[in-house]
């Protein structure tokens, strides 16, 4: 019989990067691609930079240094920040 439970996470990811159009979009499309939608979303820029704070309350945590990985491959990303929070098991 196979375990069909997960582990998910709270997790909080801060992007520093070079501020151009289109760059919120290229930040979000790691979690798209992989069905996460943001529980919480901020950017603000400071000067040539934007910094964008993505929160999620529940993310499976093998997906977290994936996504990690992806955002720092974006053109322009200077910073990546990935963050886990506390540990909650899900039966699927």
């Amino acid at each position: 019989m196979s375990d069909l439970s997960c582990a998910v996470s709270a997790a909080r990811f801060t992007v520093v990067a070079e501020a151009y159009p289109g760059l919120l979009s290229r930040v979000l499309e790691p979690l798209a691609k992989r069905d996460l939608i943001p529980d919480r979303l901020r950017a603000q820029r400071e000067g040539e930079y934007l910094r964008v704070e993505i929160g999620l309350d529940a993310m499976p945590l093998e997906m977290l240094h994936l996504v990690a990985g992806n955002l720092g491959q974006i053109v322009g990303v200077l910073r990546v920040e990935a963050m886990e929070g506390r540990h909650i098991r899900l039966a699927a």
